[in-house]
């Protein structure tokens, strides 16, 4: 089993940034497609960003495009979320989740189709 755990969330006010960084103690995760979701109580949950394995193709939802850089680090085995002029709508909290499917190494779309995921971490935004 794979364990996914996210951190580096916390309170910030609006135009700020956080950084959020995504482990997995054990795996190698410069093989597999990691994506970050967000979900706001009562709605669902939505895929902010994605990067696929090898060559580490990205991708982004609107909402936060030009805003947010995913990254992979291969030395500390990490995937970062960073997130810039953050507005209060970003207020959520962001999972981690890994494609451990056999089609590891491409982004999917939905939360199901992700094999380990994390317990999330909070962004608040506000002033």
């Amino acid at each position: 089993q794979v364990q996914v755990v996210e951190s580096g969330g916390g309170l910030v006010q609006p135009g700020g940034s956080l950084r959020l960084s995504c482990k997995a103690p054990g795996t190698t995760l410069d093989y597999y497609a990691v994506a970050w979701f967000r979900q706001v109580s009562g709605k669902e949950r939505e895929r902010v960003s994605c990067i696929s394995s090898h060559p580490g193709k990205t991708s982004y939802a609107d909402s936060v495009r030009g805003r947010f850089t995913i990254s992979r680090d291969i030395a500390q085995n990490t995937i970062y979320l960073q997130m810039n002029s953050l507005k209060p709508e970003d207020t959520a909290v962001y999972y981690c989740a890994v494609n451990g499917g056999s089609d590891y190494f491409e982004c999917r779309e939905e939360w199901y189709q992700y094999e380990y995921r994390g317990q999330g971490t909070q962004v608040t935004v506000s002033s």
